[in-house]
């Protein structure tokens, strides 16, 4: 598994597909261009037959076949299947950018000419340089992925929405007045980890490591902590202002009073709903 940060400010687990799926995919992908391959020789040795062109138009002929399912096979399939071939379909396996989402024609090119230059052909000792850099990298990745800023990641399931935080109503209008410009993704990203497992630790944690991310957060804010409430309550707040300001900044927040009389010890009603 590795964490992906996506655009939004928010983290995704994702499992990082291997050297044996990938090799497997790489192999019905190889048996699909062979078939290509063939079948377009085939077309052009029966023009060569019918029009008997000059030698140096029949080679450029095969070389432009070759080169073209070489490359433009993976190119192709990628961009038209978001990151997927007929392989990593079988098999269930997705290129992605590097914070989890979809890749475009331009990801989908670097893959290729970076996989037919250095990963496996010209450069590549047919697999060698692919298989070494990706048992190297952490994420698997090799060197048209380093290139693409791309990973390959095992996608049979669909991916989970992203969980979003809810603000307490009576921390809302204290949160929407914050300058969030100083909250920084190093983080933000320890701030939803304690949220997103907040039902899962213990009393003595929840106290402790909460009261150490308030202070963090608010010194990093350069704003007083909110006195009274506990430390899930004020990071819910700013969490959730956050993602509101990301995911759509153009929409007014709904302004709430700040009551006294707001319930300061349901906790649990104040996690992270998906």
């Amino acid at each position: 598994m590795a964490v992906f940060t996506t655009g939004e400010g928010v983290a995704l687990d994702l499992p990082i597909a291997r050297i044996p799926t990938r090799a497997a995919a790489f192999l019905i992908d190889l048996l699909v261009q062979a078939v290509i391959l063939n079948v377009l020789t085939a077309g052009l040795l029966l023009l060569v037959f019918q029009l008997r062109p000059d030698d140096a138009w029949v080679a450029t002929g095969f070389l432009l076949i070759f080169v073209g399912v070489l490359a433009g096979y993976p190119i192709a399939c990628e961009t038209l299947l978001h990151g997927r071939t007929p392989g990593k379909l079988a098999l269930g396996l997705r290129v992605v950018r590097d914070d989890g989402g979809p890749i475009d024609f331009r990801h989908a090119l670097t893959r290729g000419l970076g996989g037919t230059i250095v990963d496996f052909w010209m450069l590549g000792g047919f697999g060698a340089v692919a298989v070494v850099t990706s048992a190297c990298s952490p994420r698997g990745r090799r060197v048209g992925d380093i290139l693409a800023g791309t990973v390959v990641v095992h996608n049979v399931s669909r991916v989970p929405y992203p969980a979003l935080a809810v603000a307490p109503p009576w921390l809302a209008a204290w949160a929407h007045r914050l300058d969030l410009s100083g909250l920084t993704e190093d983080l933000a990203l320890p701030v939803r980890t304690y949220l997103t497992r907040f039902p899962t630790l213990t009393p003595e944690v929840r106290h402790n490591l909460g009261h150490a991310l308030v202070i963090a957060v608010c010194g990093r804010l350069r704003v007083p902590a909110p006195a009274g409430y506990p430390p899930m309550h004020i990071l819910a707040a700013v969490v959730a202002e956050r993602q509101r300001r990301t995911l759509a900044p153009a929409v007014p927040p709904a302004r709430q009073p700040v009551t006294s009389t707001a319930p300061r010890t349901q906790e649990a009603a104040w996690v992270l709903q998906a």
